[in-house]
């Protein structure tokens, strides 16, 4: 089964739509005047309810079926990122420093043509939660809107996500049962020697060689702590110290990143460091102390549910254009946060041979939207069918 052919025939509009978006992008938790445009749309189509104000500026919209049964989630990201737009096109950000850079207003537009769709048709039974959601670049959003009790107060059983891809063929698409994308985590080292005249080095106490000590410690937790079976990420990506040739500093500062697929590994990598720091300290005469920050957690499909998606999928694009076990990637995303508490799936939807996200140059292609809106419909009607 193809493209529905409704949501083909209004297209045209899901990429006015969109393009308003890509012209008017807000960060994190503000997105309220994209909530507004959101909010127009649905009352427009004739949702049955909406919620707004969910996690600072979410909405929430229900659209209910024919009969009794269960509530489907279906997740939008409506949040751009702070970054300048270099596209050079005509339907480019108004706002310096703002842009739509991964394809959330892509997302928030496929969202809404599956709500147009199902409005008009509600050949389903049970009910469709809409979400669309600020903060997911940063923040996590997923995760307030959780802990504010979205899942719960609106009886939602079940939750699936699109992410564009660019990249992978436009219109295809791509998951996995499983593990699909990383927990991401940030650590942050602050050491604190004494600081002196270099000529009178020994009465000091080096801040600079203990952060290289641990700079190079921190290496082998990968090496030498990893289970081979185990994928993980352990990088520093920042040392900030001293001020002129000859000084030796105070404190220096490291950062770095861990990326991961389980507790029990994550567990290990914080024991690592701790050990590490203290370890070098003690060698180093220096003080030093950890503060490992948790971020987002592991986004990991329900194997029934990616079958299930997988299928849709192959409906509306056919067997050969989805991949469906492509594997994980170390990105981060908090649809993850919906999925530790609800089964669902995460796919992804091919963008075509263009930049990447978070690319000054990125686009999302109108043409993939009626694929995803497509999608996300039948996903809909398929799991909640009428009898």
């Amino acid at each position: 089964m193809p493209v529905i052919n409704r949501i083909a025939d209004f297209a045209p509009d899901m990429t006015a739509w969109r393009r308003h978006l890509h012209q008017n992008p807000e960060i994190g938790f503000e997105c309220h005047e994209t909530a507004a445009y959101v909010i127009d749309r649905l009352t427009e189509f004739g949702v049955d309810q909406i919620e707004t104000g969910l996690a600072t500026s979410g909405v929430v919209a229900i659209i209910n079926g024919q009969g009794q049964g269960p509530t489907i989630g279906l997740r939008a990201d409506m949040d751009a990122l702070p970054m300048q737009e270099h596209t050079g096109l005509d339907y480019a950000s108004r706002i310096d420093g703002r842009m739509h850079a991964c394809g959330h207003d892509g997302h928030t537009t496929m969202l809404l043509g599956a709500a147009r769709y199902l409005a008009e048709t509600r050949n389903f039974n049970g009910r469709v939660a809409l979400i669309f959601q600020p903060a997911e670049e940063a923040g996590g959003g997923a995760g307030v809107m959780v802990r504010e009790g979205v899942l719960d107060r609106f009886g939602i059983d079940r939750l699936f996500a699109i992410h564009t891809l660019p990249g992978l063929p436009l219109g295809h698409f791509q998951t996995t049962p499983g593990p699909i994308m990383a927990a991401v985590d940030a650590f942050h080292i602050d050491i604190t020697g004494v600081g002196g005249h270099v000529a009178y080095h020994e009465i000091a106490r080096d801040p600079i060689v203990a952060a290289c000590g641990m700079v190079q410690a921190i290496q082998t937790i990968v090496s030498r702590n990893r289970s081979a079976f185990d994928d993980l990420v352990v990088s520093v990506s920042q040392i900030h110290t001293g001020s002129a040739d000859n000084i030796i500093p105070d404190t220096a500062y490291i950062n770095g990143t861990v990326r991961s697929f389980s507790r029990e590994v994550q567990a290990m990598v914080i024991e690592r460091l701790e050990n590490i720091v203290q370890g070098q300290a003690s060698a180093y005469g220096v003080q030093a102390h950890l503060r490992y920050d948790t971020d987002y957690p592991p986004t990991i499909n329900d194997p029934a549910e990616t079958a299930f998606a997988i299928a849709t999928a192959q409906e509306i694009v056919g067997t050969a254009a989805v991949i469906p076990d492509a594997g994980k990637e170390m990105g981060a995303e908090d649809f993850a946060f919906f999925l530790e508490h609800r089964p669902g799936a995460y796919v992804f939807l091919g963008n075509g041979d263009t930049p990447g996200v978070h690319n000054s140059g990125y686009d999302f292609d109108d043409r993939a939207a009626p694929v995803g809106a497509s999608y996300l419909a039948r996903l809909v009607e398929r799991s909640q069918p009428r009898r």
